[in-house]
């Protein structure tokens, strides 16, 4: 798991191809020395596994999907890249959980510069715009970021502050750049977690403290709310009236 505190600005020193494989072998000499054989690395927001780890390089294959959903299969050599190394167990959760599964790619729209800050509005597909939140969190090339208040049709905006565009690549981009988007897991858990009840019959009450309630299945409560005057009649009760226990 990563953070999307962006560790360095990596520079792609080698790109080799060879059955069906890509290698990308990425200068990296602060992130190096925390890396060995067979640990995450997440690089400009995608999971990549190293194979070797040589002086202040890191090596990856990546394979065909990664290429294909991703923005990584557009790398050159020399190309700049966010490098982080995975989350440690003591490590301070600065930015939000990513686990570098990209979700899609974005497009930048527009970008505007604000009295300090650059603001990006990027353009994604609807069904990626669906689980967009306003303030929510959002990973753009693996960078940390929070969603704007002003969601427009298909796009979303960022602002960036001085620091961030110091410490990673994003205010080099220009109009028409493709980025990696990865939503925030917790978004996508609940969602699918509720999307699931819905399936089964099941609904979700709150109550008046504003606590949620256990799920039940729409047909048990309305067997409940039946048999609950049948529970509520007493023995020898010559009115009809229930008393409730």
């Amino acid at each position: 798991m990563f953070t999307g505190i962006v560790r360095e600005i990596g520079t792609v020193a080698k790109i080799q191809r060879a059955a069906g494989l890509v290698r990308l072998t990425v200068e990296a000499p602060k992130t190096s020395p925390l890396v060995q054989p067979m640990e995450s690395v997440a690089v400009n927001g995608v999971c990549l596994s190293a194979t070797h780890v040589r002086g202040g390089a890191i090596t990856f294959d990546m394979i065909g999907e990664t290429q294909r959903l991703t923005t990584l299969g557009a790398l050159r050599s020399g190309s700049r890249v966010h490098v982080e190394p995975s989350l440690a167990v003591t490590d301070r959760l600065s930015g939000h959980l990513l686990l570098g599964h990209v979700d899609g790619t974005g497009t930048i729209a527009s970008r505007r510069q604000r009295a300090g800050e650059l603001i990006l509005n990027i353009r994604v597909s609807s069904s990626l715009r669906s689980w967009l939140v306003p303030k929510g969190p959002i990973a753009v090339d693996g960078v940390s970021l929070t969603v704007g208040a002003a969601l427009g049709g298909s796009t979303f905006p960022v602002h960036l502050i001085p620091e961030t565009l110091r410490r990673t690549t994003l205010g080099e981009r220009g109009v028409g750049d493709r980025l990696n988007i990865e939503i925030d897991y917790m978004a996508k858990l609940i969602r699918q977690y509720m999307t699931a009840s819905h399936r089964n019959g099941q609904v979700w009450r709150v109550t008046r403290s504003g606590g949620p309630r256990p799920p039940a299945r729409s047909s048990e409560l309305a067997v409940s709310r039946r048999a609950a005057p049948e529970r509520g009649r007493t023995a020898g009760s010559r009115s009809g009236r229930t008393r409730q226990t």
